[in-house]
């Protein structure tokens, strides 16, 4: 089996060349679980190639080894994630960038080979450094002092209390009005304490403040969320915040909005690649009988990731895996990310004929619209609908239910003809403001623009309206939804914490299809333009 490359990369840890008392030395750190060296096969440094017996290894438990000693018969344990330090008696390397190459027989994967190229720095030479032309492996490199001028650096300090306090904060400030001209001034307002961001913003410099409005209340009858709930929206939209309270207001005068979460996952996908097709095909089934195996590696990881199944696609001669899971109240991508490595280990040592694998193929296509997430579910499959009485669309919005029945069938050919993944409005409207207002991942609006509405006529003339959304990706816990004015927006819906998550979701989508009511109507009643200059424009 070959290791793909991005994992023989993975073993050399960068950074970590160093000159020593003796020579040099550099640090791995395997990635994968349940891994050995069994042989170092060669290490070159630019154009020298070191030899094996000027080589030691230093495991980190108090065990060093002399590199010749490693053998199949005799390995040497490589503990995830823990290093393992080489070091080279063979002189030091001189100032500058230096390319290494390494062969390594690392069990149960085969040969694996490492490509990296790092860095002595000046201050990591001795003093009594021999002079470049006298220093072994490699001929000189570019010294410090032959260097281009240095770009600024933004101020950091590495202690993370430190880089998140006032002085580092202020410093960073500084340094934009330094370098930009400009002195920040409402940027530099704010009402929390910078360290709440550690895990959410680096190298934190300020706030971007985005206008909040309040709409609603809306009544929603959900199976999470039951009750009226004042709706904060973050946009600099005009028209938007009042577009969807008056929706709301119809969505109420209708009896308010039922809304039901009807499927939860998170995904990663992995890909498997083979010689042949056939081998493939073979994988695949292997796969659906060692479910059990790879649920026990996965779950392990997390206390609250529950791989619900694994879906195989064949093509050419991949497999794509796609790991689904349930994240309780997170939205769980990193998560999931490092649940499926776990359980990408365990298939790595366990699995027949794998020549290459990828965590992540594209097709859990994060962050993107798809075809498979329209059809499968990413994040939450949640469904908004009401059936809004024809008195109501006539004293509310001036229009009747014929008209807007009408116009849908026509908006449906036109997202038809444009390959449009949403036969509705502008459901990223209300998603956005809301996601931004409650700390979300604004990227997932992504994945949440996909929609399918649906309007029918009911025998009685009223109009039913609804709307799914296949891939609402929410959190109401972890994340952004810990920060000030985002857990605020939260507690304001009754949706920060655990257990609240699908409460949320519900939310959302009956503010999507209050959005979608008040647009359709204003479009249909030719009323959208004369609103926008009325409320939408700066005087």
């Amino acid at each position: 089996m070959q290791v793909p490359l991005s994992v023989g990369r993975a073993l050399y840890a960068a950074g970590s060349l160093a000159n020593d008392d003796a020579g040099f030395r550099f640090r791995l750190e395997c990635p994968l679980a349940g891994a050995s060296l069994t042989r170092v096969v060669s290490v070159r440094v630019d154009e020298s190639e070191i030899p094996v017996a000027d080589l030691t290894l230093d495991l980190g438990d108090g065990r060093r080894l002399a590199v010749p000693d490693i053998t199949p018969e005799q390995p040497a344990p490589l503990v995830r994630r823990q290093a393992a330090w080489v070091s080279a008696r063979a002189g030091h390397l001189v100032v500058g960038a230096h390319q290494l190459a390494l062969t390594l027989d690392v069990a149960p994967f085969g040969r694996v080979e490492v490509q990296a190229q790092d860095t002595i720095g000046a201050a990591a030479a001795p003093a009594d450094d021999p002079p470049a032309e006298a220093a072994a492996p490699a001929p000189a490199a570019p010294t410090a002092t032959a260097a281009a001028p240095a770009t600024p650096h933004i101020p950091y300090d590495k202690d993370p209390t430190r880089n998140y306090g006032p002085e580092v904060v202020a410093e960073r400030q500084r340094f934009v009005e330094q370098f930009t001209g400009m002195r920040p001034q409402h940027i530099a307002h704010y009402s929390f304490d910078p360290a709440i961001t550690r895990g959410n913003c680096e190298n934190f410099t300020g706030v971007a403040q985005i206008p909040l409005g309040i709409a609603g209340p809306l009544r929603v009858n959900g199976e999470h969320a039951q009750g009226e709930f004042l709706i904060p929206l973050a946009t600099s939209e005009g028209t938007l915040v009042a577009s969807y309270n008056r929706g709301m207001k119809v969505l109420n005068l209708s009896g308010g909005v039922t809304c039901t979460v009807s499927e939860d996952y998170m995904q990663r996908a992995p890909v498997f690649i083979f010689d042949s097709a056939r081998e493939a095909r073979t994988f695949r089934d292997w796969i659906v009988a060692h479910l059990d195996d790879l649920r026990r590696e996965a779950e392990a990881t997390s206390h609250v990731a529950k791989l619900a199944t694994v879906e195989v696609y064949l093509a050419n001669k991949f497999a794509f895996l796609r790991f689904d899971f349930t994240t309780g109240d997170a939205a769980g991508q990193n998560m999931v990310g490092r649940a499926t490595y776990a359980a990408c280990e365990w298939i790595l040592a366990n699995a027949p004929d794998v020549r290459r694998f990828y965590l992540e193929s594209n097709f859990a296509t994060d962050k993107k619209v798809s075809h498979v997430n329209f059809l499968r579910t990413r994040g939450k499959r949640v469904t908004a609908e009401a059936t809004i009485p024809r008195q109501v669309l006539h004293d509310e919005l001036r229009v009747d239910p014929e008209t807007l029945a009408f116009h849908a069938g026509v908006a449906n050919v036109g997202a038809f003809l444009s390959g449009a993944t949403n036969n509705g409005l502008h459901a990223p409207n209300a998603i956005t403001a809301m996601f931004i207002a409650t700390g979300q991942d604004v990227a997932n609006v992504t994945e949440g623009s996909a929609a399918v509405i649906y309007t029918e006529m009911v025998p009685s003339g009223d109009l039913y309206l609804s709307i799914t959304i296949p891939s609402l990706i929410v959190a109401t816990h972890g994340g952004g939804t810990g920060l000030a004015t985002q857990r605020e927006c939260l507690e304001m819906l009754g949706c920060w914490g655990k257990g609240k998550v699908n409460k949320l979701a519900e939310i959302v989508a009956g503010v999507v299809l209050a959005g979608e009511i008040s647009l359709a109507a204003a479009i249909s009643s030719l009323e959208w333009v004369s609103a926008h200059e009325k409320m939408g424009r700066k005087r």
